[in-house]
């Protein structure tokens, strides 16, 4: 029972002291490696991140060409964390790598006896075919996730020996080139709502930031067996700034929380800012907020649905809304974002990257229960005229924790075309890759846009680019690996691009 707790309850002196001297839990593994994760840094780079107990002085990565001989070093000076973190994020930039090449690596006071391996980003212009893992509103699966049961008032567990996402991505990991995590990861914050519905164990708020951290590296250490060798994008999401779910209520207790018991360190993206190392350096956008990278045929655009959104406009849910959290802005520029978006599409080179791919986390085209918070109008206000005028092929989204597809899309009407060489958008929203709370219920009927949604499902998106005028997308159902959607997109166009290009150095995954 929560009967210590109170809507203003704060962490006390000797709580955070606590959990700042937890950073040493680890022990005698303190500087061992965990939670390896990589991202492309441009086109001849490559960041290697992981995490550790104790803080290293100086984070060093040996690579090479042969798993025999690691004769490169390259090292950082950071390794950094946060009040009530657990461990340290640690981040090394490889750089000067040869194009779409296969390298192994090895972080310092690894115990693992064999190298690690990641393939450099396929240079622009490259056409040969390939294939992406998209997923948003993934969350921490097992004993604090989802899994085989749920608390009251939750939904949709998994079967007795379901395949997660997480195991599905790992099991499909050699057909794709890398994952893009367009917002919400991990769910954290929501071991509030667990401890809630008797999903887990009671705690006080002084004690709930240290479930939360555990909620978190679960997650971390869970998702290593993909993203050790497999470049992990990430955009932010609602929940990278949350710490409450913002606005749990106790029902029992008559309690309803609010942000005055978020602890400094997991609110404002904190988070999520100190744990990863996306290409904005290399593309001029801000942080892990907005960024842009090629890769083969394609131009990729991270966006930021959650703050910065220019025009005094902010995300329904986020600064000044109904949860009252600080959270960005994060440029001191007005309309930082979409001047930055603006530039980044006018310099596209459509002859050498043809398809121009953007993530942002929330939709504004979906069939959500709740309009106020699932639709993003604002989102759309802002990104969706540049969309339209720079000739965008593909935005996806989640946020609705559901699937679905809709026809090529120009200010609510429908290209004529539909997706034989339209001149509009082409939208997906998969929010379907799966949490502790399970899935959302779409509105019916749907709208006249709509062409497949599902809400029974987890599932992830792949994506293949044949050509530089045919990319499929499908839905993959987590459980068994079956396609329960897929559809093409062709365009109409010239382009210059040539398959392999001589690369492809060293043997292939």
């Amino acid at each position: 029972m929560f009967q210590t707790l109170r809507p203003s309850v704060v962490l006390s002196a000797v709580a955070f002291a606590a959990c700042a001297t937890s950073k040493t839990a680890g022990g005698d593994n303190g500087p061992v490696p965990m939670q390896l994760r990589l991202a492309y840094s441009g086109n001849t780079g490559m960041v290697v991140s992981w995490n550790t107990y104790s803080q290293l002085s100086r984070p060093t990565v040996r690579y090479g060409l042969s798993p025999h001989d690691l004769y490169e070093t390259a090292w950082s000076t950071i390794s950094i964390t946060y009040p009530t973190s657990t461990t340290y994020n640690n981040h090394v930039q490889l750089r000067d790598l040869k194009p779409d090449t296969l390298y192994y690596y090895q972080p310092e006071f690894s115990n693992s006896t064999t190298p690690y391996t990641f393939r450099t980003s396929r240079p622009a212009g490259d056409g040969t075919p390939y294939s992406i893992a998209v997923v948003v509103d993934l969350g921490t699966m097992g004993p604090d996730g989802l899994t085989t049961h749920v608390g009251k008032g939750a939904g949709n567990p998994l079967r007795v020996n379901e395949t997660n996402t997480i195991q599905s991505l790992s099991r499909f990991k050699s057909g794709y080139d890398f994952l893009w995590h367009a917002g919400d990861i991990a769910y954290a914050d929501y071991w509030l709502k667990e401890e809630i519905q008797g999903f887990l164990p009671n705690t006080t708020i002084a004690e709930g930031a240290a479930v939360y951290e555990r909620i978190l590296n679960d997650f971390y250490d869970e998702m290593t067996v993909v993203t050790a060798d497999r470049p992990y994008m990430v955009g932010p999401g609602n929940h990278e700034a949350n710490c409450d779910n913002g606005g749990t209520t106790d029902k029992v207790h008559n309690i309803t929380y609010d942000v005055s018991i978020c602890i400094p360190g997991q609110t404002n993206f904190t988070g999520y800012r100190n744990h990863f190392r996306m290409p904005s350096s290399e593309s001029a956008g801000l942080g892990n907020f907005w960024y842009s990278f090629d890769h083969g045929m394609v131009h990729y655009i991270q966006i930021d649905t959650e703050t910065d959104l220019g025009h005094g406009l902010i995300a329904p849910d986020e600064p000044g809304g109904s949860e009252g959290e600080d959270a960005g802005p994060f440029s001191d520029i007005k309309n930082a974002q979409t001047n930055w978006l603006a530039k980044d599409l006018a310099s596209v080179d459509r002859s050498k990257t043809p398809w121009i791919i953007v993530a942002g986390h929330r939709p504004w085209y979906v069939s959500a229960q709740n309009d106020s918070s699932d639709v993003c109008l604002d989102c759309q206000n802002v990104f969706e005229p540049l969309f339209i005028q720079y000739g965008v092929d593909l935005v996806l989204s989640g946020h609705v924790h559901a699937y679905e597809r809709n026809v090529p899309l120009a200010n609510y009407g429908v290209d004529p075309a539909g997706l034989n060489n339209p001149k509009a958008p082409w939208y997906i929203t998969n929010g379907a890759a799966g949490h502790y709370d399970g899935l959302d219920s779409l509105l019916e009927p749907l709208p006249y846009y709509s062409a497949f949604a599902q809400d029974t499902a987890y599932g992830w998106s792949r994506i293949t680019f044949h050509n530089c005028t045919h990319m499929t997308h499908e839905f993959v159902a987590s459980a068994n690996g079956t396609v329960l959607d897929s559809a093409t997109l062709f365009k109409k166009r010239t382009c210059d691009v040539q398959k392999n290009h001589g690369y492809r150095g060293h043997d292939s995954h």
